[in-house]
């Protein structure tokens, strides 16, 4: 995966996330209240974060499975 900065890694003091995880959340969390709440496809998730940064749909998967996100496989 291609970061932008080494701050990527770090988790956050005040809820243990990093930067990528933190970007994820909110991506899904914006994309979520577009469909009403309904939920969000794995494959439209990764469309929005490839947006804001590089990574490939199994690194993506890691992240989600690290988050406790529950997603369908593509």
């Amino acid at each position: 995966m291609e970061y932008q900065d080494e701050r990527d890694f770090i988790p956050d003091v005040r809820d243990g996330l990093n930067r990528v995880e933190r970007l994820i959340l909110y991506v899904l969390s914006e994309t979520q209240k577009e469909l009403g709440g309904r939920n969000v496809p794995t494959a439209m998730l990764y469309g929005r974060v490839v947006e804001h940064i590089n990574m490939s749909e199994a690194e993506l998967h890691v992240f989600l499975d690290r988050l406790g996100v529950k997603g369908s496989t593509f």
